[in-house]
């Protein structure tokens, strides 16, 4: 369970205007955002079955080809039986409260975490997303979601998914908050 030392919540470092499509393009193809850590203490306390948890950033580099790779990998034949998001740099102690979770990980940002039964059985960190396209990660994500998962998917029809717009921001053009 996270607890927040200074027991004041931290306020994001971005526009939120500007990253909000970032958040969109994840929402749209069924993840769940989770905002504060009581949100995150409740969805993944005793969590069963297999989540995928995307820790989304501003990152133009690496989280420029892992929303467009997670959102591939989700047309897959077999997905997670859950997605959930918290966004680096903007719930921070949302994402301080999910980081806890993965004991040893170092934090990383973006990263993509599968989980079964509540324990990590996959992690691809900034280092393992970064110089990777889209179809690189989303083929290791698929093997992942073979090996672990058993929900039909896709996550959402493909003419909607063909519909889905990527956020095209470069990270250091996001103004950030004083």
């Amino acid at each position: 369970m996270y607890e927040n030392k200074s027991k004041t919540a931290r306020g994001p470092l971005y526009d939120s205007v500007s990253v909000q499509p970032m958040r969109d393009e994840l929402v749209y193809v069924g993840f769940e955002e989770l905002l504060t850590p009581e949100q995150v203490d409740a969805t993944m306390d005793g969590m069963q079955g297999t989540t995928l948890v995307m820790l989304n950033s501003v990152c133009g580099c690496a989280a420029g080809s892992a929303r467009p790779g997670v959102t591939a990998a989700l047309q897959h034949s077999v997905i997670p039986d859950r997605l959930v998001t918290v966004f680096a740099g903007m719930e921070r102690d949302a994402v301080d409260a999910m980081r806890l979770r993965f004991t040893g990980v170092p934090p990383s940002s973006p990263n993509i975490a599968l989980l079964k039964d509540g324990e990590l059985v996959t992690m691809f960190q900034r280092y393992d997303i970064e110089g990777r396209t889209a179809e690189e990660i989303a083929a290791l994500l698929t093997k992942a979601f073979d090996s672990h998962c058993t929900r039909t998917g896709p996550s959402i029809p493909r003419e909607k998914y063909d519909e889905l717009e990527h956020a095209r921001i470069c990270g250091s053009t996001i103004p950030r908050m004083n």
